[in-house]
């Protein structure tokens, strides 16, 4: 079975110049073409078509659509990695509907508004106990005193951002990018900068240390790497980047990273 230009760029809700457009560059070929001239797609061509929508979603212009469809020809290795991205997509935007809900709720009704109910989700004291260990008392007391330190919309910005960085890394991953390509890398040196921002943190430090002394690129090297494994190891991180397989693809953009400049 095979369907006309014209019935899939209806059901995709797109054009047929789009379609005409994709064809012309060698993006979607149709699977025929009658003796009219009219294109023709069968049901590989509209997997085809749905991997290239998603892709766009994601903000990737068509060259890197072009060739992250050629380096990942298993269309449906492709689209399990993508829903697994859609469904902490899905979990975070329900978060944040509900979030969002509740405000509205207390506004209207003349209720107090709770700074923990607007920021659902984030609770760095839950990992108190765990920072402590790995990093020592200073490390979380420095941290804390930072983030409590923050306004309202200072906490909410810099959560935002993190969570955008989270985001772009699994795009990234998603779309089948390699981890030493250019827009990996340029998101490792996000990933780095973000970690030496936040006081306390052993990359904050050691990086304040070398600008102070000349020393502790090779401590901010170390402390990428490492973070880079238990990204891997621990669930619990893996779940921001999309799973194993994203968490992956970040160690390994980070320890290239951390080799070449840090």
């Amino acid at each position: 079975m095979d369907w006309s230009i014209q019935d899939i760029a209806r059901i995709a809700g797109t054009t047929s110049r789009t379609l005409r457009h994709y064809d012309s560059i060698g993006l979607l070929k149709p699977s025929r073409t009658g003796h009219n001239g009219y294109r023709y797609y069968n049901q590989a061509a509209l997997v085809q078509l749905q991997r290239i929508l998603l892709l766009r979603g994601l903000g990737l212009g068509l060259p890197v659509i072009s060739q992250v469809l050629d380096d990942e020809t298993d269309a449906a290795k492709a689209l399990t990695g993508h829903l697994a991205w859609l469904k902490q997509e899905q979990d975070r935007l329900a978060r944040q509907i509900a979030s969002v809900t509740q405000t509205i709720n207390a506004v209207k009704g003349g209720g107090e508004i709770m700074a923990d109910d607007m920021f659902n989700g984030f609770d760095h004291t839950q990992y108190k106990d765990e920072v402590e260990e790995r990093w020592g008392q200073d490390a979380y007391a420095t941290g804390d005193s930072w983030w409590r330190g923050m306004s309202a919309d200072e906490k909410a910005a810099w959560k935002r951002h993190s969570q955008q960085l989270g985001q772009d890394w699994i795009a990234a991953a998603t779309a089948g990018l390699a981890p030493d390509s250019a827009e990996a890398q340029a998101l490792a040196k996000r990933h780095v900068d973000w970690l030496t921002g936040i006081p306390g943190t052993p990359a904050s430090e050691a990086r304040r240390g070398g600008a102070e002394a000349g020393s502790g690129k090779a401590d901010i090297a170390g402390y990428v790497t490492g973070l880079g494994e238990m990204y891997v190891a621990d669930p619990r991180f893996a779940k921001n980047y999309g799973g194993a397989n994203g968490a992956a693809f970040v160690r390994d953009a980070l320890k290239i990273y951390a080799e070449e400049n840090l």
